[in-house]
């Protein structure tokens, strides 16, 4: 009975992929209803059947795109294998909890199709939202010292002084004041 529900959910998200990329081309760019299958399978907690599935979904689904063969196929057997093993972990039951794995099984896909676009692809791009989610992890990454530097430096006219104000300000609200006797 459930692999006749795997089969059927199969077959409605490829006759979905179908009608969608006819009345709107871009839409497999915007939904991934491959994904969704396979993290729903996966969060049965099978580590070979979910292993097994994804892979038999991502080859489907490099069939019916025009990108290069095994892209998705690798993608969806990792982000498979990862959902299985955290529902081995994890007790998923409510609505909620389900919409935050397949999130995190959507982000984590993308992190792996870019890492393998930028790896075996001649000339690898990433799209607009995950470039801008790259520059944001990027800046976000670098040392608050180092961020408060580059913005002192570029608000700043004389960074000499304002180094020399720091540690005037510091050293007078530090050091203990003498005590002057009366």
């Amino acid at each position: 009975m459930r692999a006749l529900k795997l089969v059927a959910a199969l077959v409605l998200a490829v006759l979905l992929h179908l009608v969608g990329t006819r009345l709107m081309p871009s839409l497999p760019l915007r939904l991934d209803v491959f994904l969704v299958i396979v993290a729903l399978q996966a969060l049965e907690g099978v580590t070979l059947s979910a292993v097994l599935f994804g892979l038999l979904v991502g080859l489907l689904q490099d069939t019916l795109t025009s990108g290069p063969f095994g892209l998705f196929g690798f993608a969806d057997t990792a982000v498979a294998y990862g959902m299985a093993r955290l529902a081995q972990r994890l007790v998923i039951q409510r609505a909620s909890g389900v919409f935050a794995v397949v999130c995190f099984a959507s982000l984590s896909q993308q992190v792996i199709l870019a890492a393998l676009a930028f790896l075996l692809l001649p000339n690898p791009s990433l799209p607009a939202p995950v470039a801008g989610v790259t520059i944001v992890a990027v800046a976000a990454s670098t040392s608050s010292r180092a961020r408060r530097t580059m913005i002192w430096s570029t608000r700043s006219p004389s960074i000499p002084a304002r180094i020399a104000a720091l540690i005037s300000r510091t050293a007078s609200s530090h050091w203990p004041r003498r005590l002057v006797s009366s």
